[in-house]
């Protein structure tokens, strides 16, 4: 290698270091109130409603939706 190549090697890879974003600083605290059992029980049954039932409506009739009319 010739004395060159590290000075043609940084000249190649400096536009790529201009591109780097900044990281975000994100510090996050403790919730200043836990959740309660409600709270929980509310959450994950809204998510098995809205998320797991419709999908698992759709795969078990899947062989009605193939059959054409």
């Amino acid at each position: 290698m010739s004395a060159l190549s590290p000075l043609l090697l940084r000249g190649l890879t400096s536009p790529a270091r201009r591109l780097l974003v900044p990281r975000a600083q994100i510090y996050s605290k403790p919730p200043r109130e836990q959740l309660g059992t409600m709270e929980i029980v509310i959450g994950l049954t809204s998510c098995f409603l809205c998320i797991l039932l419709p999908s698992g409506w759709v795969l078990s009739h899947l062989e009605s939706y193939k059959k054409r009319e």
